[in-house]
């Protein structure tokens, strides 16, 4: 955790803020702080600044809060991605963060299980945990946006195309298209299968929406190392 995070909501109307969740367990532990300390901290969706704490105890830490930085650049990605399987969501999501990305549109897919739709694990509060956690990670405080959509011909025929409108739309399917581009100065919407693959008809109706095929040579990387991979390349240098 290399910032803490604080929503709008916790911040009184004197700059100040008391936590006694596992953010103060980080603080107390892991930076081991004491009054007068400061930390680094942003505010959600808001400015980067820094906590000064006033008070700490066993039970709870008390700070003046200041936000005086713009946080980094959110990557022009939008990542469409076929649903993974539970038990890689934590992570993928975490990833989506600390990369960057603009937006994330979770898809339906023939490959997908219809059985990770009901995950208790896609909760909204669970994945807003698993996003914030990755901003924490990247010293990030802007949210991506996230979206669900579980009818995959529906949304290739209808919303696509809106969606790719004045964007470079790529679809990453191992062995077919052209290596991935690098250091691009442009939007971009990069779509990625399940672990598997895209079936031929969906990466067909990809195609028909306006998407070129690109991969990353021969190797068949898990869907969160092609999700890294493939930003680093993007955008590189990263």
């Amino acid at each position: 955790m290399n910032i803490i995070l604080l929503k709008p909501e916790e911040i009184d109307g004197n700059d100040s803020v008391v936590l006694s969740d596992q953010r103060f367990n980080h603080i107390k532990t892991i930076h081991q702080s004491v009054a007068g300390d400061s930390v680094r901290i942003g505010k959600l969706n808001g400015k980067i600044g820094t906590g000064t704490i006033t008070f700490i105890d066993e039970h709870g830490v008390t700070m003046d809060v200041c936000f005086d930085q713009t946080p980094p650049k959110k990557l022009p990605l939008t990542v469409i991605l076929a649903l993974p399987r539970p038990k890689m969501i934590r992570r993928i999501f975490r990833s989506i963060s600390e990369l960057g990305v603009s937006e994330l549109i979770v898809i339906n897919s023939y490959k997908v299980e219809k059985s990770f739709w009901n995950s208790p694990i896609l909760e909204d509060e669970k994945i807003e945990e698993y996003l914030i956690a990755g901003l924490q990670q990247a010293k990030d405080t802007i949210m991506p946006t996230v979206s669900f959509k579980r009818l995959f011909k529906p949304f290739v025929e209808d919303e696509l195309p809106g969606i790719i409108a004045n964007t470079q739309a790529l679809i990453a399917h191992p062995n077919t298209g052209d290596p991935c581009p690098a250091n691009l100065n442009q939007s971009v919407t990069l779509a990625i299968g399940p672990e598997g693959g895209f079936t031929d008809y969906e990466v067909n109706k990809f195609f028909e929406a306006g998407f070129k095929s690109i991969h990353l040579g021969s190797r068949i990387l898990r869907v969160e190392n092609a999700l890294t991979a493939l930003t680093s390349r993007l955008f590189s240098p990263y």
